[in-house]
């Protein structure tokens, strides 16, 4: 529980991070990645511990990668 707890800060940081730095909105970034710009927020904030298959998209959305654990 701590590994995963631990780890949607991670994806949370990486992700502002990398949004940041390219100068887009959640908006752009949840549109891409085809979630609601709420969940990706959240996301943000690491409310909810996304899905793999969520990590995976917003990753390609922001050109990053992310090595999710087992």
């Amino acid at each position: 529980l701590t590994l995963i707890m631990g780890f949607k800060e991670e994806i949370a940081k990486i992700f502002k991070e990398a949004r940041e730095k390219q100068g887009l909105t959640q908006e752009e970034v949840a549109k891409k990645a085809k979630v609601s710009v709420n969940y990706y927020a959240r996301i943000e904030r690491a409310d909810p511990m996304p899905r793999g298959d969520v990590v995976n998209r917003i990753a390609k959305a922001l050109g990053t990668k992310i090595n999710l654990p087992l």
